[in-house]
């Protein structure tokens, strides 16, 4: 079978826990300046708890295949009930998953998200059987495919030079949302690699420290990777939404008013829903409007994947309006 994309990335079972009686606390203690506190020694009543699964690579593959794309993902999980069940859920939703890693020495990813009336959470992350991702043992010549989308790989590098090299001997498209630790390899390692990507998507502190380009020059930032990066750069802002450079032009896109209940998976369905549309319709600003409602609609519900669009639907958001400007 040959597949429209193979996702490769983190795949966890994640527990989402709200509770009323957490305390926000303003503090320079905290490397984002406030902590969610609650009494010590204290048993408190959880109010809502959510069981989902999660990770880059599962939350992506999902965005494809609702969007009718024949997908296949690629991660590694224990040889446990979890891991059985992320499997089992990901199959459900028409994606293929014989090509993922089993592991027998210790259990699947897990996460606890402490969920904020505002929205806002607190992830508690075990990596546990993702870190343990084996080059050797992804046969990419058994692939078939047109686009592969690399998530974060916990760092290994191997997997990363393996399936980029793969992907550009056969002819495959690519598209990545690397991880801190991908990143972290430094712009001198990964620079012969990022020629061969056709969408490379990052947010601004990643791109300017990879760059090593202040933070605020962001006309320099976009000159330096449009000179790296094979295709499209996308650069996310935070609050004010993201901006795209095909090495020619800039489109902009702010990010619109919609109800938040829980933020996880939110930065996942923007990027999967970017390269969805691209790959169906190869408009940029078509792709820019569908990333943004499917960011919109995941936030909307607990976890990362049950508010993720099917194909054809938009749900109720207003498309957003991309704005087009020359280098």
């Amino acid at each position: 079978m040959e597949f429209d994309i193979v996702a490769i990335g983190s795949a966890t079972r994640d527990i989402f826990i709200g509770i009323d009686d957490f305390k926000r606390i303003k503090s320079a203690d905290f490397s984002t300046g406030e902590g969610l506190c609650f009494p010590f020694g204290s048993k408190l009543e959880i109010k809502k708890i959510v069981f989902a699964s999660g990770g880059g690579g599962t939350n992506a593959a999902v965005t494809f295949a609702r969007q009718g794309l024949r997908t296949a993902c690629i991660g590694v999980v224990g040889n446990d009930f979890n891991g059985q069940e992320l499997l089992n859920e990901l199959a459900g939703e028409g994606v293929e998953t014989k090509y993922f890693q089993k592991h027998d020495d210790g259990p699947t990813a897990y996460s606890v998200i402490l969920v904020d009336p505002s929205g806002e959470r607190t992830i508690l992350s075990y990596k546990g059987e993702g870190q343990h991702f084996d080059a050797g043992k992804v046969v990419f010549e058994d692939i078939k495919t047109k686009w592969m989308f690399l998530d974060s790989l916990g760092g290994h590098y191997d997997v990363l030079e393996k399936a980029v090299n793969w992907a550009a001997a056969n002819g495959v498209k690519l598209a990545t949302n690397p991880g801190g630790k991908e990143l972290g390899h430094g712009l001198e390692k990964l620079k012969p690699l990022l020629k061969n990507f056709s969408i490379f998507w990052v947010n601004q502190e990643e791109a300017a420290k990879l760059t090593g380009i202040d933070y605020k020059n962001e006309s320099e930032i976009f000159k330096a990777m449009d000179e790296l990066i094979g295709g499209i750069f996308v650069m996310t802002k935070g609050p004010e939404g993201m901006a795209v450079s095909d090495g020619k032009n800039i489109y902009r896109a702010k990010v619109p008013d919609s109800p938040v209940v829980e933020r996880t998976g939110a930065g996942d369905a923007s990027c999967s829903g970017f390269i969805a549309e691209y790959t169906r319709s190869g408009s940029i600003e078509k792709a820019i409007q569908f990333a943004t409602a499917n960011a919109s609609s995941v936030v909307t519900q607990y976890g990362a994947k049950a508010g993720i669009l099917k194909n054809g639907d938009w749900g109720p958001w207003p498309l957003v309006k991309v704005e087009k400007s020359q280098l």
